[in-house]
C-alpha cells in the first residue's frame, strides 16, 4: 500500500512538472495576455457574441502563441542557458528535448492556423504572418541589431486587430488603429523589460535596447513612444475612425490611465535605475490591460 502512495505521488509530481514545463514553454502569462486582447478587438466589433468564435480566437490564439514561443526557445537554447532568468526553461534545465519542443511547436502552429482558418481566412493568414515574423526574422534579429524590437513590434501588434478582423472579415482602419495602439506601446514595455535585465541579455548577446545601453537617448524614446501610445490610443473619439468610437467618458478615462503611463516613463528618463524601469513595465501592462477593458466597456455599456 506504501508503494503504491509512493507511486502515485511520484506520477503525480511528473504530470505536473510536465504540465509546468509546457506553460514555461509556450509562454502561458504572455499567451493569455495576447487571447484578452484578440477577445477584446472581437467584442468592440460585433453588436452580438458567437460563442464559437471566441472559443476558436481562444484556442486558435493561444496555439498561435504557444508555438512563437516554443520555436524561440528551441532557437535560443544556448542562449538562454546563459542567462539567469532563462536558464531553468524546460529545454535548458534539460528536463525537455529538442524532439518534444520541436513537436509541440509545429502541432500548435498547425493547430492554431487551422482553428483561425475556422473563423475565417483572413484572421488565419495574420495568425500564420505573426509566427512566421515572431520565428523567422525577430528570433535571428536580437543577436545582431536593436531594430530587432521594431520588427518584434508587428507580430506582437496583431492581436489586438485580429479580433476584429475575425469578426468583419476585412481589415480597415478599425483594425489598423488597433494595431497601432498596441505596435507603439510595446517600445516602452519592451525597452523597461530590456533595461531592467540589460546585463543579462548582453551575456546572451541579445540587442534589445535602441542605443544598445540604458542611457538617456533610450530613455528619451521611452517617453517618446510612451507619448505616441496615448496619442493613438484617443483617437477613436475624432469620429475618423469608421466604427470604432470613443465617448468623452472613455476620451477622459484613456487619458488618466496615459498620464498614470507617462509619469513612469518620465521617471524613468529622470532616475536611469532598474528600480524606474520595473516599476514602468508595471504600469505599460496596467495601461493595456485598462485600455483593453475601457473600449470595450465603452463599446457595450
Amino acid at each position: 500500500m506504501k508503494f503504491y502512495s509512493n507511486s502515485l505521488q511520484s506520477t503525480t509530481l511528473n504530470i505536473g512538472l510536465i504540465v509546468t514545463d509546457f506553460f514555461q514553454l509556450t509562454k502561458f502569462r504572455l499567451a493569455i495576455s495576447v487571447v484578452f486582447s484578440s477577445l477584446a478587438g472581437y467584442l468592440l466589433a460585433v453588436d452580438k457574441i458567437e460563442t464559437n468564435i471566441l472559443l476558436g480566437l481562444s484556442f486558435g490564439g493561444y496555439a498561435m502563441v504557444g508555438a512563437s514561443n516554443a520555436f524561440n526557445q528551441l532557437i535560443e537554447k544556448n542562449k538562454d542557458s546563459l542567462m539567469l532568468r532563462t536558464q531553468n526553461r524546460p529545454l535548458p534545465g534539460g528536463r525537455m528535448t529538442n524532439t518534444v519542443a520541436i513537436t509541440i511547436a509545429m502541432f500548435l502552429a498547425v493547430i492554431g492556423v487551422i482553428i483561425l482558418h475556422y473563423i475565417n481566412y483572413k484572421t488565419a493568414i495574420f495568425g500564420a504572418l505573426s509566427i512566421f515574423l515572431y520565428t523567422c526574422v525577430y528570433t535571428p534579429l536580437k543577436s545582431k541589431t536593436s531594430l530587432a524590437v521594431f520588427v518584434g513590434a508587428f507580430p506582437g501588434a496583431i492581436p489586438f486587430m485580429l479580433g476584429w478582423v475575425a469578426a468583419k472579415g476585412s481589415f480597415g482602419i478599425e483594425p489598423g488603429i488597433l494595431f497601432m495602439i498596441q505596435f507603439f506601446w510595446q517600445f516602452p514595455h519592451f525597452w523597461a523589460i530590456g533595461w531592467m535585465v540589460d546585463e543579462d541579455y548582453k551575456k546572451a548577446g541579445f540587442k534589445m535596447l535602441p542605443t544598445g545601453s540604458p542611457d538617456k537617448t533610450t530613455a528619451f524614446l521611452i517617453v517618446f513612444y510612451s507619448f505616441w501610445t496615448i496619442v493613438v490610443s484617443i483617437l477613436p473619439y475624432t469620429r475618423y475612425s469608421g466604427d470604432l468610437n470613443l465617448s468623452i467618458q472613455a476620451t477622459f478615462a484613456l487619458l488618466t490611465i496615459g498620464i498614470y503611463f507617462l509619469y513612469f516613463a518620465f521617471k524613468l528618463m529622470q532616475e536611469k535605475t532598474k528600480s524606474a524601469a520595473r516599476k514602468l513595465m508595471y504600469a505599460s501592462i496596467l495601461y493595456i490591460s485598462f485600455l483593453q477593458i475601457i473600449y470595450v466597456i465603452d463599446k457595450w455599456i
